[in-house]
């Protein structure tokens, strides 16, 4: 996750200096805590989380029972482990609904963070859940937030509450609540209006919809990039509105992460969600466990198991299982596999999710996505005989390929490597989806 690429390359470094050592010093541990505490910094994470954080690792770490145990490393880099959790909120806080219909959730933050993006992410989320969402825009001030909305909804196929004429925030938002239980709509999404900066009258009309609505919940969506300005702005949302969590925008992004790391400890609220990409379904629910992971460089296996059975559907894996087991995996079979793969995301994401590829060894690692187009071409290019039975691909017909695919016989080459590496990993995924990628095992396909 590139908001975390330099914190992770540090705290990696730092923590993996005790990794497998059978005696640790109290000087080993401060020299330790002294590196962590520097990439935290840096990280822009917020100078009193840092010192408790530190302190707490330091107590913890310098214990009798830690220093004499048998595997003193182990012990220490799960302390931080730990701490990281409970610096990032523990346990994943889950989106609660209303026993009352609708269950509404208004969505502020400032302009720019991703606020209306971010609220069409979240519809399309809770309509996966089995729920039936309604969009409303209630930015008076920003008529090109409101037309912003209606072209999400457009995408999504979600429903946009657009008011007849013009009226007030509140007279709108009143006004959907009651549209939406006419139509039936069990989830009402409002994307309030952002401003440049925070302002008393901008604070006043988003409590006067909070009492007149009583949302469900108020989520604050925060951009990651902004660093500190980010908790900042969350502290003067929550002291002055009252939220009851927050969504962190762009963690994609090229960023430090400080915020991140920060706002769940400088509010007490709950990261509820992170949005990952730019696309309309590139949002997660947020686990500070395995967060936690991905920081220290243990991968995480959940997620990437999740994004599996997302992507797989169960009957063509169960096909797939007895093409393996027959020896009968063709190319075209393989181009299905790297289509279904696409589904589960970004691939840097899930390259970044598998154990013991750490972010120091991805650094210079780039993906291109465009080859994929390149393999699906090379592919095309080839007679059915030569997909079914790709052994017989000699160097004329691999010149041929080449020259209808618009690409190099080198890539002609690649491609057939990568067949046959994805051949061998695919005989650990199961009729579930499940991919057994055992510890610092390589991703089977070159994308660079």
């Amino acid at each position: 996750m590139a908001v975390f690429e330099n914190l992770s390359t540090r705290l990696q470094e730092a923590v993996n200096k005790m990794r497998g050592k059978g005696r640790v010093t109290e000087k080993d541990v401060k020299a330790m805590i002294r590196e962590i505490k520097l990439a935290l910094l840096e990280a822009d994470v917020n100078y009193k989380v840092v010192k408790d954080f530190i302190n707490v690792v330091s107590e913890r770490a310098v214990g009798q029972s830690v220093l004499e145990s048998l595997t003193p490393g182990q012990q220490i880099i799960k302390i931080v482990y730990e701490e990281l959790i409970k610096l990032l909120g523990e346990s994943p806080s889950k989106l609660t609904y209303s026993s009352k219909l609708p269950s509404t959730y208004m969505m502020v933050g400032l302009q720019g963070s991703g606020k209306t993006t971010t609220a069409g992410k979240l519809s399309n989320l809770i309509r996966k859940q089995g729920r039936n969402p309604m969009l409303v825009s209630c930015d008076v001030y920003r008529p090109a937030a409101i037309k912003q909305l209606e072209v999400i909804g457009t995408q999504l196929n979600i429903p946009v509450y657009m008011p007849e004429k013009e009226k007030s925030a509140e007279k709108i938002v009143l006004d959907s609540i009651e549209y939406a239980k006419l139509k039936q709509f069990d989830s009402v999404i409002i994307d309030t209006a952002g401003r440049l900066h925070i302002d008393e009258e901008m604070m006043d009309e988003l409590k006067k919809i909070k009492q007149m609505v009583k949302p469900q919940e108020v989520l604050l969506v925060v951009d990651s990039m902004t660093g500190q300005d980010a908790v900042n702005a969350a502290l003067s949302f929550d002291q002055k509105v009252g939220i009851d969590g927050i969504i962190l925008s762009k963690l994609d992004g090229d960023t430090r992460g400080g915020a991140a790391l920060s706002v769940k400890a400088v509010t007490g609220k709950p990261i509820k969600f992170v949005g990952v990409g730019e696309k309309l379904n590139d949002i997660e629910p947020f686990f500070p466990d395995r967060m936690a992971s991905r920081i220290l460089g243990m991968g995480d296996v959940l997620s990437l198991i999740e994004k599996a059975q997302e992507a797989y559907d169960e009957k063509q894996a169960l096909e797939l299982e007895k093409k393996l087991s027959a020896q009968q995996f063709t190319l075209d079979d393989f181009l299905e596999q790297m289509q279904q793969i696409k589904k589960m995301g970004p691939l840097e994401q899930i390259i970044g999710m598998i154990p013991g590829l750490n972010s120091k060894s991805m650094k210079n690692i780039q993906v291109d996505e465009k080859k994929m187009v390149y393999m699906e071409a090379i592919i095309n290019s080839m007679t059915k005989k030569e997909r079914a039975n790709p052994s017989i691909i000699n160097y004329s017909r691999r010149k041929r390929i080449a020259a209808g695919s618009g690409t190099n016989i080198q890539e002609v080459n690649r491609l057939l490597k990568d067949f046959d590496n994805m051949k061998k990993i695919l005989k650990t995924l199961d009729s579930k989806g499940n991919f057994a990628i055992k510890k610092g095992g390589k991703f089977p396909i070159n994308l660079q």
